[in-house]
C-alpha cells in the first residue's frame, strides 16, 4: 500500500536541515504529511542544532575570568560529569561520564567551568578518543596546570541498538598530560580516586 505524498510544508523552504529530514523520511516510506509526523522535520532540526551547539561555543566565553589566584598545589578533581554526544560514524548517541583532574600551578578554575568545558566539546560530531584528548588539552591551554587527566566512560548506541547489540558493554578512555603522564604515583591517585566514583 503506497502513501499518498502531500506537497512540502512551504517553511521547510527556512530550514535546509528540517528539508532534507522531510525527504528522508519520505525516502524510508513514511508520510511526514502524516499527524505524528507533520512537525518532525521542524523538531529534529531544533534537536540536531542543540546536539551540536558545541561547534558555535567559544572557550573564552565559557570560563569568563573565572580563573583565580589560589595557593593550593594538590589534585583537583571533579567526577561523574555526565555527558551525552553523537558517534560521528553513525549519529547515533553515545553517553557516559567524565573524571577530570589538574595539579594546579598558579591559579584554579571555577569548578562550574570544567563540566561546560566538556559539554562544549560532547556537543559535536565526535569519537569517544577525541573527546577526550580534547578535554584534556583544552584544560591544559586554559589552566596551564602542572598536569591534566581525563578518564571518560560510555556506552555507544551503534554498538547497542545495531552491529553487534552489546547493550551491556562500555568504552573507556584516557588522557594524561604532565604529571599525570610522566609521575605514576599521581596517576595512580588519580586513578584510585576515578574508580571511588560516587563515594
Amino acid at each position: 500500500m503506497h502513501c499518498i505524498m502531500k506537497p512540502k510544508d512551504p517553511d521547510l523552504a527556512d530550514s535546509p536541515i528540517a528539508s532534507r529530514i522531510h525527504d528522508i523520511l519520505t525516502e524510508l516510506g513514511e508520510d511526514p504529511a502524516r499527524d505524528g509526523l507533520v512537525r518532525t522535520p521542524h523538531r529534529s532540526d531544533k534537536a540536531l542544532r542543540f546536539l551540536t551547539s558545541g561547534y558555535q561555543t567559544d572557550l573564552g566565553e565559557i570560563v569568563n575570568g573565572a580563573l583565580f589566584d589560589v595557593e593550593y598545589d594538590e589534585m583537583v578533581i571533579v567526577k561523574d560529569i555526565e555527558f551525552y554526544s553523537l558517534c560521528e560514524h553513525h549519529v547515533l548517541p553515545f553517553f557516559g561520564r567524565m573524571h577530570v583532574a589538574y595539579l594546579p600551578s598558579k591559579k584554579v578554575i571555577g569548578l562550574s567551568k570544567i563540566p561546560r568545558i566538556v559539554d562544549s566539546f560532547a556537543r559535536r560530531l565526535q569519537v569517544q578518543e577525541r573527546l577526550t584528548q580534547q578535554v584534556a588539552e583544552a584544560i591544559q591551554d586554559i589552566l596551564t596546570p602542572r598536569g591534566v587527566g581525563v578518564i571518560c566512560e560510555a556506552q555507544h548506541f551503534c554498538m547497542m541498538m545495531r552491529g553487534v547489540e552489546k547493550q551491556g558493554s562500555s568504552t573507556v578512555t584516557s588522557a594524561m598530560l604532565g604529571s599525570f603522564r610522566n609521575n605514576r604515583e599521581t596517576r595512580e591517585e588519580f586513578l584510585t580516586l576515578a574508580r571511588n566514583s560516587r563515594c
